[in-house]
């Protein structure tokens, strides 16, 4: 696939105080062919005139009623005419201004039908400051069951396969992510590649990090999307993966000769 276009998808609602951020990066970004989507949630914080004021350099906007974050993305991916397809949510910005560059040389250069990184959580206040690294360099399918998945914000994929293998599963409050890596990663063995660099900076906050009970419902999820899709795991392997994050900090600070960062 040679320069492709690439359609990014955000979705918005009451998200005036970050979006902003955002898109800017998006328009930043040094690769020319990017078409950008946001699918807004009928905001009434000042977001839909915010978002406005970039006028056509924003390739779609629509400000509707949706019934959650996965039926937006859906309904961007549907409308998107780019060949790759990849979601930056309104709390997030890009790391840097070549990474889309840098996902479609990938796209150039290998015969692949998606690439991910890593992302990097950020404070909320001051975003220069590094809460948490979210490295992906160890995914491997086998991980799945732990509840282990590639950064989902770095993952970038063809759009042919959303139309042959589904869209996110609107029926999952928090992890459809993780159940659509599994169908594209596990179930149906599309070919990837990992890039070893950050693709973008998070806000500390999301959803399925705000609370014990989100992690509750995310891990429930996980669980049902192993199932779902044939992958044997119980909630000792899901819940594990706390435990071993918790190692790698401690281990990583005690290194001084390692990069310190908690994956």
């Amino acid at each position: 696939m040679i320069n492709p276009k690439i359609s990014i998808i955000t979705v918005s609602f009451n998200s005036v105080k970050t979006i902003c951020d955002t898109i800017e990066s998006v328009l930043s970004q040094t690769y020319p062919d990017i078409e950008y989507i946001i699918l807004d949630g009928s905001s009434s914080d000042g977001t839909v005139e915010l978002v406005n004021s970039f006028g056509s350099r924003i390739s779609k906007f629509i400000s509707e009623p949706d019934k959650g974050i996965y039926d937006a993305i859906n309904k961007g991916i549907r409308i998107a005419t780019g060949n790759i397809i990849g979601i930056l949510h309104s709390d997030d910005f890009f790391y840097s201004n070549n990474v889309i560059e840098k996902v479609a040389d990938s796209f150039n250069e290998y015969e692949i039908d998606a690439v991910f990184g890593d992302a990097q959580f950020v404070d909320p206040i001051n975003t220069s400051k590094i809460v948490r690294y979210y490295s992906s360099k160890l995914f491997s399918i086998t991980r799945f069951k732990f509840g282990y998945m590639p950064a989902h914000p770095s993952f970038y994929v063809k759009k042919e396969f959303f139309e042959k293998l589904g869209y996110y599963k609107v029926d999952y409050k928090i992890a459809a992510d993780f159940e659509l890596l599994v169908r594209f990663l596990y179930i149906n063995k599309i070919k990837y590649k990992y890039l070893n660099i950050p693709f973008i900076s998070m806000r500390t906050g999301g959803i399925s990090n705000r609370s014990i009970h989100s992690k509750y419902i995310l891990n429930k999820e996980i669980a049902r999307a192993c199932k779902e899709n044939g992958i044997k795991t119980n909630y000792f392997f899901i819940y594990s993966k706390y435990f071993s994050k918790l190692f790698e900090f401690m281990f990583n600070n005690n290194d001084k000769g390692t990069d310190h960062r908690l994956k």
